[in-house]
């Protein structure tokens, strides 16, 4: 198996309140659902308030390292993709389990 995890930065300027935001979260919480590599989905917005914190997390998990292509590359994946690009960075694990 391999775990997916990666972790939001919103951009300076830009809040969670945004439509644009709002539109790329959801666009996230619905992946999940729509890509069948998928075995294990969850994301949500940070709760810590510390300033190293970074603003939202996917943690997901799949078979191996060709589900985990399919993924990146499924166009459900990639239109959230496309809007996140507009206001935030991001970084990425993957990791073995």
């Amino acid at each position: 198996m391999i775990r997916h995890l990666v972790l939001f930065k919103l951009n300076e300027g830009v809040t969670r309140d945004e439509s644009r935001v709002l539109a790329g979260a959801k666009a996230f919480e619905e992946v999940g659902e729509k890509v069948p590599e998928v075995e294990f989905w969850e994301c949500a917005w940070n709760i810590s308030d510390r300033p190293i914190a970074y603003d939202f997390a996917i943690n997901l998990a799949v078979a191996d390292q060709d589900a985990l292509q399919r993924y990146a590359n499924h166009p459900a994946h990639q239109a959230a993709v496309v809007q996140w690009r507009e206001f935030a960075t991001w970084v990425i694990a993957d990791y073995e389990f």
